[in-house]
């Protein structure tokens, strides 16, 4: 099986994030970029079925500028065999369409048999591009899946996804997309001389100019952020003093039908 896992780089948690001098986007100078959400979760998933069936193969890639070669090396440092960063101006990654277009076109010359995702990026939350990767190469495409299994023939795969309504059960033929919401278990921890062999490891990468070429008027953007605000800051947290848990109940209580007014 062969398989390929979708990447996305992503502002560390504990960024102290800016708006840009324009108002559209974030200030991203300086900002720490990392492998993480359910991005991490479809990694530790693809090594899962590579270790479940013999003679795998998974491959890391992200489209977008230098920031994506930092999280395919820490790709590589959990146990993926390969990567390829498809190059791409900050401006073209904002557009999640260009953004599928540009993944589906690095993807297809040497076929797929599996390509994972995580359900959304941790930081847009938009959760287009596995489904619009999915219609580009003209293949089957599921969104918050768990419990991914590879199917007894080695050619389709079993698992669940969660939806509103309780749990579905399916079964689907290779290849296909796969969003996924959650591996078997928690993401594994690079450990400290796969890090280091990873600063090593060779990127494939492919030039702007050849996907650009490739798709041609598709390769410009259609969507564009127009504003960009942060919410406001919080107010200062109100401590309570008290002697005993009824005490202390009874002033939060209070405090929040008189002052918060959410009791009437």
């Amino acid at each position: 099986m062969e398989i390929f896992v979708l990447l996305k780089p992503v502002p560390e948690g504990e960024s102290r994030l800016r708006v840009s001098a324009d108002g559209r986007r974030l200030d991203l100078d300086g900002v720490k970029f990392v492998l993480a959400g359910y991005d991490e979760s479809a990694v530790e998933q693809a090594l899962l079925l590579k270790e479940s069936a013999p003679g795998s193969t998974v491959r890391a890639v992200s489209f977008g500028p230098a920031r994506c070669e930092e999280i395919l090396r820490a790709a590589i440092a959990l146990g993926c065999d390969a990567a390829t960063w498809v190059e791409g101006p900050s401006e073209a990654a904002e557009d999640p369409m260009v953004v599928a277009r540009a993944l589906a076109t690095a993807i297809a010359p040497g076929g797929a048999s599996l390509i994972l995702a995580g359900k959304q990026a941790g930081d847009d939350e938009e959760g287009l591009v596995p489904a619009a990767v999915a219609e580009r190469l003209g293949v089957p495409s599921f969104g918050h899946v768990l419990d991914l299994r590879a199917g007894p023939d080695g050619a389709s795969l079993r698992f669940a996804r969660a939806t509103e309504a309780g749990t579905e059960r399916w079964e689907c033929p290779l290849p296909c997309v796969i969003g996924l919401q959650q591996a078997w278990n928690d993401p594994r921890t690079a450990k400290l001389p796969n890090i280091l062999k990873s600063r090593k490891a060779a990127i494939a990468k492919v030039a702007w100019t050849e996907t650009a070429a490739a798709l041609g008027a598709e390769s410009r953007p259609t969507n564009r952020p127009e504003a960009f605000a942060l919410p406001p800051p919080r107010a200062g947290a109100k401590m309570i003093e008290f002697k005993t848990p009824d005490d202390a109940a009874e002033q939060l209580v209070r405090a929040l039908r008189e002052e918060a007014k959410v009791f009437p």
